[in-house]
């Protein structure tokens, strides 16, 4: 039976990770696509925006697929976490908890289910156990250090772009010769 309560989680929890991610990546299932994720990155000031809308539909896309296959199981599900990792802490954080509030209840339910798969594995009904994969788990310990590096990078502030200096010769009047110029 427990290998029957993995899988019903493994397809539901990756199943739609997988077309949120999907929704971001391809438009599909009405989604914004590259290019609406892409702005979405940019409201968030998250810079280069396509680095992270890729980084962001990819790590729910991919993470979903790996995990309702149950294929190469921690990889999926440190996905998942990653991308509702990400998603608590920039646009959930400081506000109520719940879902109805613009809260963080959805990405916290989904993290904590990815973690008890990734944990516990994907069970007989899997890709893995098919084949018989089984990765090290020292990869689920590297992946949740580099899930913290790229967190703690995404919260840091962004740097303002280099602001053009004039020299120390460029006189007021010479700006405004300059504006006139461009004007005429």
């Amino acid at each position: 039976m427990t290998d029957l309560a993995r899988l019903i989680v493994r397809l539901v929890v990756g199943g739609l990770l997988a077309g949120h991610g999907a929704q971001k990546l391809f438009g599909w299932f009405e989604g914004p696509g590259q290019q609406g994720t892409e702005g979405m990155m940019e409201r968030m000031d998250l810079h280069p925006p396509r680095f992270w809308a890729m980084l962001a539909g990819g790590s729910e896309f991919g993470g979903g697929l790996l995990t309702a296959l149950g294929a190469l199981n921690p990889l999926g599900p440190l996905g998942i976490m990653g991308a509702m990792t990400m998603a608590t802490a920039k646009v959930h954080w400081g506000k109520p908890i719940w879902a109805g509030k613009g809260g963080a209840e959805l990405p916290l339910t989904n993290l904590a289910s990815a973690a008890a798969l990734a944990l516990v594995g994907p069970g007989r009904y899997s890709i893995d156990h098919a084949l018989g994969i089984r990765l090290p788990r020292w990869i689920g310990v590297f992946g949740l250090l580099g899930m913290g590096i790229v967190l703690a990078r995404a919260m840091q502030p962004q740097l303002e772009p280099p602001q053009l200096e004039t020299s120390e010769a460029t006189t007021e009047s010479e700006l405004e010769a300059e504006r006139e110029a461009a004007l005429a």
